[in-house]
């Protein structure tokens, strides 16, 4: 199940289904947010957490369900990961943030952003409810979320992890070819799965 970031559609995520598809054969749900493309609704922290449990509730449990956000898809997906622990076998986040108003204070550090942003995406404290794998991924050069925050979710994960760094990238940016990058991930999650999951 793929959640993308924030300036991305399900349409425009198309090249990772492929690049990910090419490797192995996955089914992929690609959560479209509400208030995006033709998808109605008002986008916020509360719209998107109910549309990914909804999306969550109709997929198939015979198989292991594994979980990619990209960006401010990485707040969703941590989300899922801390609701329903049990059920997911893996986790990769691209460029992620342990809390977004850590990351929205360092843009702006002379205003109360703590006091004033209400969508928060606490990843971290959705992530202390996961035990399972979390591959993470952060660059160098990302100026939209700066690759401490990513560092920040890494470190503070108690669960089996694994750590991408592209020095050289940008924002989401797979600094090596596609089909080796998402071998790896895979080749991660499926090593040594969690016990205790449904």
């Amino acid at each position: 199940m793929v959640m993308y970031g924030n300036a991305s559609t399900a349409v425009s995520f198309e090249n990772y289904v492929n690049d990910i598809q090419g490797v192995a054969a996955f089914d992929i749900f690609v959560l479209e947010y509400p208030g995006y493309e033709d998808r109605p609704g008002s986008p916020s922290q509360s719209s998107f957490f109910s549309a990914a449990d909804e999306a969550f509730r109709t997929l198939s449990t015979n198989q292991p369900i594994y979980l990619l956000g990209g960006s401010l898809g990485t707040g969703v997906a941590a989300y899922l990961a801390g609701t329903y622990s049990n059920k997911i076998a893996g986790v990769v986040l691209l460029s992620p943030f342990n809390r977004l108003t850590d990351v929205a204070q360092d843009r702006y550090p002379l205003l109360p952003v703590r006091l004033l942003l209400v969508d928060r995406y606490p990843s971290e404290k959705y992530l202390r409810h996961y035990y399972g794998k979390v591959g993470i991924m952060v660059d160098g050069r990302d100026d939209i979320i700066p690759e401490k925050f990513g560092r920040r979710l890494y470190d503070g994960y108690a669960g089996p992890k694994k750590l991408w760094e592209f020095r050289g990238g940008g924002h989401c940016d797979i600094m090596e070819r596609p089909s080796k990058f998402w071998k790896e991930v895979f080749e991660f999650w499926q090593t040594n799965l969690p016990s205790g999951r449904e």
